[in-house]
C-alpha cells in the first residue's frame, strides 16, 4: 500500500472516529453557524462530527468506509489526502453563501470533496478503463448535485431520512474538493504517489 493510499484511508478513519467520538457532545458547541465563523472557525472542522440522529451518524460512517474503499482502490497518491484535508473546512465554510442555513453538521460535505478527489484523481491521471471510471464517477456526482438542485434551496426534507438533508453542503463539499484536487495538481504535477 502507498503512503497516499494509507494517507487516504488514515483520513477516513480520522473522520469516522471523530464523530462517533463526539456523537455526544453538545452540537450548539460545534455545528457550523455562519454568524459565528469569524469569531470562532473551528466550527468549519468540528461541524462535520455533529449528527442530528443515529441513522445520519450510521449512514455517514458507511459513506467514509466507502469513500475509503474507493480512494484506496484509485490508488490516490499523498497529495489527494492533502486535498481532501483543505477541502474540508473550505467546503463548510463556503455554506455561508446561504444564509437560510443557519446551521449545518454531518459528515456528508466532506465525504462528497473526498469522492470529487478520488474520482479526479483517476481520470486525470490513470488510463484505459480506470480513466473511464473516474470520468463516470465525476459526471455521477455532477448529476447528483444537479438533481437535489442545492442552490435553490439549503435543506431538503427526505421522507426516508429523520432529518432535513442540507443538500447545499454536498455541492460546496464536492467544489472545494474538485478546487482543491485541481490546485495540488497544479501545485505539484510530478508528485509521486
Amino acid at each position: 500500500m502507498t503512503r497516499g493510499t494509507l494517507a487516504w484511508v488514515a483520513t477516513a478513519l480520522l473522520l469516522a472516529a471523530l464523530a462517533a467520538l463526539l456523537g455526544s457532545a453538545p452540537r450548539s458547541a460545534l455545528d457550523w453557524q455562519p454568524g459565528l465563523a469569524s469569531s470562532q472557525p473551528w466550527r468549519a472542522w468540528s461541524a462535520a462530527f455533529v449528527h442530528w440522529s443515529g441513522w445520519h451518524l450510521a449512514a455517514n460512517l458507511i459513506g467514509c468506509a466507502v469513500v475509503a474503499a474507493f480512494g484506496a482502490a484509485a490508488r490516490v497518491p499523498l497529495r489527494a489526502s492533502v486535498a481532501w484535508l483543505v477541502a474540508w473546512p473550505l467546503g463548510h465554510a463556503a455554506l455561508a453563501l446561504q444564509p437560510a442555513l443557519p446551521s449545518y453538521g454531518g459528515l456528508s460535505g466532506v465525504l462528497h470533496a473526498g469522492v470529487a478527489i478520488a474520482a479526479w484523481q483517476v481520470a486525470r491521471h490513470d488510463e484505459g478503463r480506470r480513466r473511464v471510471v473516474g470520468v463516470g464517477v465525476l459526471l455521477g456526482l455532477a448529476l447528483k448535485l444537479v438533481l437535489e438542485s442545492s442552490w435553490s434551496h439549503a435543506v431538503q426534507v427526505v421522507p426516508e431520512w429523520d432529518f432535513p438533508v442540507a443538500s447545499l453542503a454536498h455541492l460546496t463539499g464536492a467544489l472545494a474538493g474538485l478546487l482543491c484536487a485541481v490546485l495540488v495538481d497544479v501545485l505539484r504535477p510530478d508528485s509521486q504517489p
